[in-house]
């Protein structure tokens, strides 16, 4: 299964998802991450990487802009924020039915997930957390685990 998460800027919240999915190494899961209006190219943010590199966990090199090729690529787009999931449901309208956030399709939590942008690293530190726990439902999920 080819999952692709998505934030806005792919820099803070999607690089962490990302590397806490590819962490659990699924078989059969290939994970990447991307923004609705990155740049392609810039680095992640320092805390996301440092949070990572700390937990052992790999790390995005630099953002990536969220392209039609992604969409065909992925079985399945988790997005950080409603916003996020309606954006890409408005621009993918044929592959509406991939498109999720990741609270909903872990079934975890009505909320959008905390951006930490322009934060200190104890924001960053609580984002991760918070996307720790959800990633822990979807593996359970993805693995055919009940929760």
């Amino acid at each position: 299964m080819n999952i692709c998460f998505i934030c806005t800027g792919n820099t803070c919240r999607s690089p962490l998802a990302e590397g806490i999915l590819k962490s659990k190494k699924i078989p059969g899961v290939v994970v990447r991450s991307a923004g609705v209006y990155a740049t392609d190219g810039l680095p992640i943010s320092n805390h996301s990487r440092s949070i990572l590199e700390e937990h052992g966990m790999p790390a995005a090199p630099s953002s990536r802009t969220f392209t039609e090729q992604d969409m065909e690529w992925a079985d399945l787009v988790l997005t950080m924020t409603n916003s996020h999931k309606d954006i890409l449901k408005r621009r993918f309208v044929n592959e509406a039915s991939k498109i999720h956030t990741l609270n909903e399709y872990t079934g975890t939590s009505p909320y959008d997930i905390q951006d930490p942008y322009g934060g200190d690293l104890t924001s960053y530190k609580q984002t991760f957390e918070e996307l720790s726990e959800r990633i822990d439902v979807l593996a359970r999920k993805l693995m055919g685990e009940k929760r």
